[in-house]
């Protein structure tokens, strides 16, 4: 029987490399103790490290290093440990993995195709300061490269509009000092397609708008405190359809508002009256004033000058970004004014992309989502379809938010609302962790089911540098991703700047 040949270290090294010089011999003991003091007379004897002063340094091997080759077999037992993620090399790169080295590129849908995770929804916890928006514009910027274009749904702070003028376009202001409007009920492309479609494709395109707007207008209400009914959804459905003409075999849908619908509400035709079965119009209107005076006070309140009439603005949507800045609202109107803002926004970025061309892939980012979530079950569900729906609709929905807690404030403890606001946690495969303090991390953990050793990461090596962060996909091992981002980079997506240049002493 042949035994099998055993290489040793140094067989293996001048197999595949040039063999290391042998060392010179020493000299004797004796030879070499007089050497020494010879050397060492009146002469400074430096530290074991080399001296703290610059071009002093000590260095353990003299310079050239010998450079050695080997295949991955062999190289395995002279460095066992080194391992990384087998991450597929696609999409942005956004930084790299500190463990191994190695760089780590993102992309969710091919995430999805290759089997990695179930769906391409983000979603992004952050501490102010730890880089969450850097992160997100990091992402955002490099997947144009792939000819993947970015809806911002309501930039609450302007911090994406560096970005939107960096690669020359204008961001969509709204507020205070601004004549801009957005239609919430806006039919976006549906119109332009409408006469080019068949009969049944006209009946199920509108069907999918009138029930976005009907969860919109439903939301809104909520927002004043009215629950809406089974009925009310019906007439809102109806009202709808005669505004829009689709109930009189018009050839062209005709646009309408918010205010539209609360003024046929408040004063309903007769056919309206009759048609919704109620016995009078005095009938009907008592069954209605609460959620008509609901989208009254909407009007004249956080919509007006901003949702209350046709859109005012051409959005160019072969650009590879647009956003909604929302930072003018923040200033002049208030919290509420911003969740009513970002809701709105939602619905009609939704109808806007719907029929863009086959293919096409869009990111579409919620920023600071507690907001609307804390509208009522009409907004959360309107954001949980969207997020259930990503795949078919070939979106990357990006959620972005400071804790879990935020996504459990929508609602008494128990109530359907929170547990459908829990449910988005689950329906975004990939979970972005960036520096957060004890008991955040620890919340974390808990909603998340992160292992000890991830939830350290992001309560300690997280915290030690801006764009650290734990990139947890579904069931894999969470990555440990240091964002790398080019002088240009940092320069645009610079959310100090305003602090800076409102400091004494600073132009």
């Amino acid at each position: 029987m042949s035994t099998r040949h055993q290489r040793s270290t140094q067989d293996l090294l001048a197999t595949f490399g040039a063999s290391p010089t042998s060392p010179p011999s020493s000299p004797q003991p004796q030879q070499r103790a007089r050497q020494e003091r010879r050397e060492r007379l009146n002469q400074p004897r430096a530290p074991r490290c080399g001296r703290a002063e610059r071009g002093a340094g000590w260095a353990p091997v003299e310079a050239p290093l010998a450079v050695y080759q080997a295949s991955t077999a062999d190289i395995g037992g002279l460095f066992p440990l080194l391992a990384s993620e087998p991450m597929p090399a696609v999409g942005a790169r956004m930084g790299y993995d500190p463990l191994s080295g190695g760089a780590f590129h993102f992309h969710p849908i091919e995430l999805v195709l290759r089997n990695w995770c179930t769906n391409p929804n983000l979603i992004v916890f952050g501490e102010p300061g730890t880089g969450k928006s850097s992160t997100v514009a990091a992402f955002l910027l490099r997947m144009m490269v792939f000819g993947v274009r970015t809806l911002i749904s309501g930039d609450v702070k302007g911090e994406y509009s560096p970005l939107v003028r960096a690669l020359g376009y204008e961001p969509i202001e709204l507020g205070r000092s601004r004549q801009t409007r957005i239609n919430a009920l806006d039919l976006g492309p549906l119109s332009s397609h409408w006469e080019s479609w068949t009969v049944t494709r006209q009946r199920e395109e509108l069907d999918g708008l009138l029930g976005r707007w009907v969860t919109l207008l439903s939301a809104l209400a909520e927002a004043q405190g009215h629950r809406c009914t089974v009925t009310d959804e019906a007439v809102l459905s109806q009202v709808l359809r005669q505004l829009v003409g689709a109930t009189d075999g018009t050839t062209r849908l005709r646009p309408t508002t918010i205010v539209d619908v609360h003024a046929e509400l408040a004063d309903p035709a007769p056919t309206l009256v009759r048609e919704m079965r109620f016995g009078s119009r005095g009938q009907f209107l008592d069954h209605f004033r609460s959620i008509t005076d609901a989208l009254g006070n909407l009007i004249v309140g956080p919509l007006a000058g901003l949702f209350d009439g046709p859109t005012t603005v051409a959005v160019d949507w072969n650009a590879p970004i647009q956003s909604m800045d929302l930072s003018r609202i923040r200033e002049s109107r208030g919290d509420q004014a911003i969740a009513v803002a970002l809701t709105c926004l939602g619905s009609w970025a939704a109808a806007a992309t719907d029929l863009r061309p086959a293919g096409e892939i869009r990111i579409v980012v919620r920023d600071e989502v507690w907001r609307p979530l804390r509208l009522g079950p009409r907004a959360v569900a309107a954001i949980d379809a969207e997020l259930r729906l990503s795949r078919a609709e070939q979106k990357i929905p990006i959620l972005v938010a400071h804790k879990p807690s935020d996504f459990l404030a929508s609602g008494a403890a128990g109530s359907q609302e929170v547990a459908i606001t829990k449910d988005l946690l689950a329906l975004c495969s990939t979970r972005v962790l960036l520096g957060q303090s004890t008991r955040i991390a620890s919340e974390l953990a808990d909603e998340l089911a992160l292992t000890d050793a991830e939830e350290d990461v992001t309560l300690g090596w997280a915290n030690e540098r801006k764009g650290r962060a734990l990139w947890k996909i579904e069931n894999h091992r969470g990555i440990k991703v240091q964002t790398v981002l080019s002088p240009t980079e940092r320069r645009v997506f610079d959310t100090n700047a305003q602090l800076r240049s409102g400091t004494p002493g600073r132009g």
